[in-house]
């Protein structure tokens, strides 16, 4: 990635003036994503508040922000038009608990499954969401409430203060890094375009598109403290299984978002995060949305990068972020409300340059076919389909890849030692994936009386390599043939039911690993 970041170091006015920059970022985005869902404006920003405040204060990730993510919405659609909000609420908090779960049993871990090749795929499919999407401030409602794309002067002037938003952004930190650049672009792009009162659209026009008409004129972004209230929803099996569906693949993209983006952050910063104590907070976070009308959320690759490039590194970055936040709907809608969206359209793209793995253009040329497939195939899926089934995809696909590769790498060398014996000394994994090329090496019809199968440079990965040895023994059997299986593991000889009786122990020199099998427990 380009490297944007201006200071790799935690201190608090970084932290806080970073933190500012987040909160005004984290407004129009919000507000999206809470029409996505189908619910009102002030659900994502309460949203944005608690997943923010929460997540930094006691998730596995500092300097990660939180928020109503796109990922997450679209999956609430269908549960908020057919049951109501009502049961979304009782879904998050039932998500929440699961992600809980899955942080207390430590299954935060298997994100080291996630190939690197994936990884890519994953960064450069949401840089491409993240700036499709902010291709859309680039659209006007016209008198037939039909949304077209901006002409004239309104689309001049939003291509040149967006423009004039990246250039501050870039060439500000070479200048000084006194301040974010990120915030002095949004403040001056505002004064800029209210002081010369310039043809540009702002976040209250943004959200007045999206109302319906007789709604328009008191639109505001102002609001009160969220407040606590069990989801009104019948407490019985019926309830549990419309919103168990919908709170499994919530907690499931959720995790998936977050993990991916601590991962991400951890390489950025060369720094660690903790993935089950993000798991647990993740968790803490959505519960607490449910009870106090947010529409929950996770981590936000897009407003996660303005904070690091903006130099935020500690917990107080994105707890400010969420107090700002709160600060803003409590006590100054007005003045998020005249912030233009060419500024935070600036903002953005910086972060879809600065997220975008260029070099992953480079590394297609290097790497073989198989991972450059799996990265351009991860990309594809995130960008029309879903993070969470691109990253399933993804992971699936390197396995199968693995297992094809692998396949081919079991070989034996032969030798006839001194007692005539026929000595096949294997070589490379048997799983399932090897067993055809397993068969292959061996001529039971040809084979002298004896013949011997050494395993000291070969391991039996599954049942399937198991069973394989057992067939060969049925076929050496059928020839009248005696078979010598030597280096297996004590383990592996009892789980073998024809073959056993052919294996030769030796304490000193067999291999020891543990199998997980109930004919072992």
């Amino acid at each position: 990635m380009i490297d944007l970041i201006t200071s790799r170091d935690s201190n608090v006015k970084n932290d806080v003036l970073s933190g500012i920059t987040v909160a005004l970022a984290l407004v129009p985005e919000a507000v999206a994503f809470a029409f996505v869902a189908g619910v009102e404006p002030m659900v994502g920003l309460y949203a944005a508040f608690m997943m923010g405040l929460i997540t930094s204060a006691i998730g596995g990730r500092p300097g990660m922000i939180s928020g109503a993510t796109g990922a997450m919405a679209v999956v609430m659609v269908a549960l908020v038009a057919q049951h109501g909000i009502q049961y979304l609420f009782a879904a998050v908090i039932l998500a929440g608990i699961l992600q809980i779960l899955a942080g207390t049993f430590r299954l935060g871990k298997f994100i080291r499954l996630v190939p690197y090749p994936v990884m890519l795929g994953f960064v450069n499919g949401l840089a491409i969401v993240i700036f499709l999407a902010q291709l859309g401030q680039f659209k006007i409602v016209n008198e037939f409430g039909v949304q077209e794309w901006m002409q004239g002067s309104m689309l001049y002037w939003m291509l040149g203060l967006t423009a004039l938003t990246m250039a501050i952004i870039y060439f500000l930190p070479k200048l000084t890094t006194a301040v974010p650049a990120s915030l002095v672009a949004i403040v001056t792009v505002t004064l800029l375009v209210h002081g010369l009162d310039l043809e540009a659209r702002t976040v209250i026009d943004f959200v007045r598109g999206m109302l319906p008409e007789d709604q328009k004129a008191t639109a505001t972004l102002a609001g009160e403290l969220p407040s606590f209230s069990v989801p009104m929803v019948p407490l019985n099996m019926e309830t549990l299984y419309i919103i168990l569906p919908t709170a499994v693949i919530l907690c499931l993209v959720g995790l998936i978002e977050s993990l991916l983006t601590l991962s991400l952050i951890d390489e950025m910063t060369d720094t660690r995060g903790r993935g089950n104590k993000e798991c647990v907070g993740q968790g803490v976070a959505n519960t607490v949305n449910g009870f106090f009308g947010g529409m929950g959320g996770c981590a936000m690759i897009g407003q996660s990068m303005i904070n690091i490039n903006s130099g935020g590194r500690g917990r107080l970055s994105g707890i400010t972020a969420a107090l700002v936040l709160l600060g803003f709907i409590l006590f100054a809608a007005p003045l998020i409300e005249m912030i233009p969206l060419a500024a935070l359209v600036g903002v953005m793209f910086i972060v879809v340059i600065g997220t975008f793995e260029w070099a992953s253009f480079r590394i297609v040329r290097g790497v073989n076919k198989e991972d450059a497939f799996v990265l351009f195939l991860v990309t594809a899926i995130t960008v029309v389909a879903d993070l969470a089934i691109a990253v399933v995809v993804g992971v699936i696909v390197s396995a199968l890849v693995f297992a094809w590769k692998h396949a081919t790498h079991i070989h034996a060398k032969t030798h006839t030692d001194d007692d005539g014996w026929k000595v096949y000394d294997l070589e490379g994994p048997l799983f399932f994936g090897s067993v055809l090329h397993f068969r292959d090496l061996f001529d039971p019809q040809n084979d002298p009386q004896d013949v011997v199968i050494d395993f000291r440079e070969s391991r039996i990965w599954d049942s399937s390599g198991l069973d394989a040895i057992d067939g060969l023994a049925d076929k050496y059997k059928e020839q009248g043939k005696k078979l010598h299986i030597r280096h297996i593991s004590p383990e592996c000889s009892e789980l073998l039911t024809k073959a056993q009786e052919y294996v030769e122990m030796n304490v000193n020199e067999d291999p020891r690993y543990r199998i997980a099998s109930d004919k072992l427990g």
